[in-house]
């Protein structure tokens, strides 16, 4: 007898609906999987069979044949055990086929029958909505993900033989509800925060310019300066994630399995900090079944790179895609996937191996061909992708004494949220969020300036030699700060002249 039932797996960060055909018929007692199965789904037959066994359901000893369609997508989940242990039981007579095709099934099996959890629970249930589905059974570990996403029905019966007794009818099983979230109206202090960070008002500037509109920073200082300490407070100043943001960031937490047993959704900004020795793979994503990397990770918020020299070079060289198209494709034998990666990149570095280059108060140590190898790994076309480049120096002993608490990360954050509202109102028939994302035709559109700020940059850029994308970087940090100056509708000489500076504040050339 044949059946038919629906199950899902992920293809980058989307759902992948899955036909599963189950054909059960005298023969020969067998139990094949075709449609381009890995180990895991393999396995399943072994899962499967023992489940519905310490289910109390009997299986018939018959020639069993499953196809997972589409046959040329290769398949790896261990959530198609469920759809297809109900297409054996369909088959066989003991479900109702007719009723198996209203729902679609998404969990791992365990030996004794009990659903268990997956990932990528929230872009399969999407994916579910979008393909008319209205009923979704998924494992108690995967309700409040699964609940994220409105319309469709969440069941999440404890086992295999409660399913089968619910499509049967002899039991009630009532949908799962949403459980509601407390919420806390007060602000909460965040541990990391601006207020900790004693002097370096220079640096604090180009963060908040650089949070409010989604630029990308280069931080060169002598060791024990203070910049992992900014970098690990960027996020304090970010503006709330929208819903949209919020939901697209789960969806990648989801697929890759750090969402935790809760499975809500993610309302912080992510902050990504890789080790240097770090994999290209870790970095950009990939692996056999291409998987999110770091930088997809780090999506709607911060990728901090420390010592920036000491990644790999072809690791490096790997950013400038993401940093220009805020997305990274991965293509390998299997095929071509495309992740989002639209973050801030904050990367932090020495000034040469010794790291007292270019300070004053201590003789650096290092000779030529070593400042030039230490150097060799940043190349032109890449820092030219970082809008901000600032030198930050050591912290004067004043400061560091002074009693005095500096800004706090909220107050920041506030000027930082103003300066985005009026981004994205600007910004909105593009559906982009913030300047950084604009292209040189919405620079053109978007970005007016003063006829004084028109010729600092014009000689600037003759003076300095600069590249098309540099002017297009200058621009757009000044259009952040004209937002952040009460939002100008022009873009002055003296918004122009922050942001020239905040590109060549280094005293020294980086490369």
């Amino acid at each position: 007898m044949y059946a038919r039932t629906f199950g899902s797996t992920t293809q980058g960060v989307d759902g992948l609906i899955i036909t599963v055909e189950v054909d059960s018929a005298n023969g020969m007692p067998s139990f094949d999987i075709v449609g381009l199965p890995n180990a895991s789904v393999r396995e399943s037959k072994e899962r499967v069979r023992t489940a519905i066994k310490n289910s109390g359901l009997r299986m018939k000893s018959e020639k069993i044949t499953i196809n997972l369609a589409p046959a040329e997508v290769k398949k790896e989940s261990s959530g198609l055990d469920l759809p297809i242990a109900m297409g054996i039981l369909a088959a066989q007579g003991r479900i109702s086929a007719e009723k198996c095709r209203e729902f679609l099934f998404v969990a791992e099996l365990s030996l004794e029958g009990k659903l268990c959890r997956v990932n990528g629970i929230l872009p399969i249930t999407i994916t579910a909505r979008e393909n008319n589905f209205k009923k979704i059974v998924v494992s108690k570990e995967n309700v409040n993900e699964a609940l994220l996403v409105e319309g469709i029905e969440v069941y999440a019966p404890n086992n295999l033989l409660e399913l089968v007794d619910f499509l049967n009818e002899e039991i009630n099983l009532d949908a799962e509800k949403a459980t509601p979230i407390e919420t806390v109206d007060e602000f909460i202090e965040m541990v990391d925060d601006f207020a900790d960070v004693q002097g370096q008002f220079m640096a604090k500037r180009a963060l908040e310019i650089a949070a409010a509109g989604g630029h990308n920073v280069l931080m060169v200082g002598v060791p024990g300066s203070g910049k992992t300490m900014l970098a690990k407070r960027m996020s304090s100043i970010l503006p709330e994630l929208t819903r949209e943001e919020a939901l697209e960031v789960t969806k990648i937490y989801s697929i890759a399995g750090k969402l935790g047993n809760n499975g809500g959704l993610i309302t912080e900004r992510p902050f990504q900090n890789p080790n240097h020795d770090a994999s290209m793979a870790a970095i950009i994503g990939g692996g056999a079944n291409p998987k999110p990397g770091q930088v997809t990770l780090a999506h709607h918020g911060v990728l901090f790179l420390d010592e920036l020299p000491e990644f790999k070079r072809s690791v490096i060289e790997a950013l400038r895609e993401p940093l220009e198209e805020r997305k990274i494709t991965v293509s390998r034998v299997a095929g071509t996937l495309t992740f989002p990666s639209s973050m801030i990149l904050i990367c932090a570095m020495n000034p040469c191996p010794c790291g007292w280059r270019g300070d004053k108060d201590h003789s650096c140590q290092c000779s030529e061909n070593d400042i030039r190898r230490y150097m060799r790994k940043l190349s032109g076309p890449l820092l030219d992708r970082i809008d901000i480049h600032i030198r930050v120096p050591r912290v004067k002993y004043e400061d560091l004494s002074s009693k005095r608490r500096a800004e706090p990360s909220s107050e920041i954050r506030k000027r930082v949220s103003a300066a985005r509202k009026i981004q994205t109102a600007r910004l909105a028939k593009y559906h982009l969020f913030c300047n950084a994302q604009m292209n040189h035709a919405m620079v053109q559109k978007l970005c007016t300036m003063t006829d004084t700020a028109e010729k600092l940059l014009k000689d600037v850029f003759n003076a300095k030699k600069l590249s098309a994308r540099s002017y297009d970087r200058i621009i757009k940090v000044g259009r952040t700060i004209a937002d952040l100056d009460g939002g100008a509708e022009l873009i002055s000489d003296k918004h122009i002249g922050e942001a020239i500076k905040l590109r060549n504040d280094l005293d020294f050339d980086v490369r």
